[in-house]
């Protein structure tokens, strides 16, 4: 069985990840934003430990790295968090970095810097990227900004960052999903697709021994292996996006 950490797994998709792998057997360590969303995992019955951090802080997203550090190896990572802005204006963090951006793609990019190098990494990502572009000059949206267009370009930021770590830590099976259109909190009830649907790929890629598995720097829906975007794919892309990545963490990729 394997040691596994799930980021944004107290609800949506991250819980159910974290639910499945538990399920299976595997140790799994969950991440919540704040100890009251721990606290009310822990009320609803789940036994695994948490950590906590905002990732719309710098400074909480390296102490979450410490404190996951500090609990040993793990076999496993996934990079869930997700968030997507309700408003009409552009958010902005305590570290005047644009939120989205920030939560999805920048603190991944953080965590995968400073934790141990596991044997897997999974980032959750989404089918969003297909119309997205990284511009790394404007990774802020400072010139203009929608609410969409900022989480389909940070999702992209992010897959591009799983594949710029696939190249840089070549015995890490390191790969991207998306998970479908899953009804959450962030999706809506609309969303056609459950929880247990949408953790499937993920958990496989997580865990299976499937050959199929055995791949890194790749896209995978409904555990078959997909191209949404090129620009994910391009080496230049993806170094010109983690130079910058460091620049505005002030944490290197090694």
């Amino acid at each position: 069985m394997s040691r596994v950490f799930v980021t944004g797994s107290s609800d949506g998709i991250g819980a159910g990840i974290a639910d499945r792998l538990a399920a299976q057997g595997h140790e799994v360590v969950r991440h919540a934003r704040d100890e009251r969303r721990a606290a009310d995992r822990r009320a609803a019955g789940v036994a695994d430990r948490f950590v906590t951090g905002d990732l719309a802080s710098l400074a909480q997203t390296r102490a979450l790295a410490e404190q996951v550090a500090a609990l040993g190896e793990f076999d496993v990572v996934v990079h869930n968090a997700g968030w997507v802005s309700r408003a009409e204006q552009r958010p902005l963090t305590e570290d005047g970095l644009e939120q989205t951006f920030q939560v999805n793609a920048l603190s991944a990019y953080v965590l995968t810097a400073l934790l141990p190098v596991p044997k897997r990494l999974v980032y959750v990502s989404s089918d969003s990227i297909v119309r997205a572009t990284i511009d790394v000059a404007d990774l802020q949206h400072e010139k203009a900004w929608t609410a969409g267009e900022a989480y389909a370009d940070s999702k992209l930021a992010m897959t591009a960052i799983a594949f710029a770590v696939a190249r840089r830590y070549p015995r890490t099976l390191c790969n991207a999903v998306h998970p479908g259109w899953i009804n959450t909190k962030m999706s809506g009830d609309i969303a056609p697709l459950d929880v247990a649907a949408g953790s499937d790929t993920a958990v496989w890629l997580a865990t299976s021994t499937d050959p199929a598995v055995l791949v890194s720097g790749a896209f995978f829906h409904e555990r078959r292996r997909v191209t949404l975007n090129d620009q994910a794919d391009d080496p230049a892309v993806q170094d010109a996006l983690v130079a910058e990545c460091a620049r505005l963490s002030g944490v290197t990729l090694p």
